[in-house]
């Protein structure tokens, strides 16, 4: 192949490449909106249910334990009742 024919398919390669990177970065852009638009909607459901009586700080502790898997959490805990009763601060 001379290298007049290599041009051109270098070039589309190129474009090839420039086009990829460009819906990449589109994606990414969309997904970053679409991840505002769920932390605003998440900070609404936490502010109603703080008008509802919740304990906010309570519910996001719940929240972050849930997603943590029981038998984990059931050493976490079992720790963290240890400590405590270490330091005295369990009956």
């Amino acid at each position: 192949m001379s290298a007049v024919e290599k041009e051109p398919a270098e070039a589309a390669n190129t474009r090839f490449a420039k086009d990829q990177l460009k819906a990449f970065v589109e994606r990414i852009e969309r997904l970053e909106e679409e991840k505002k638009t769920i932390s605003e909607d998440i900070r609404d459901v936490y502010a109603e249910s703080k008008g509802n009586g919740f304990d906010v700080k309570a519910l996001r502790t719940i929240v972050r334990l849930r997603k943590v898997d029981v038998d984990e959490r059931k050493e976490h805990e079992a720790i963290l009742e240890t400590y405590l009763l270490a330091l005295g601060m369990l009956g």
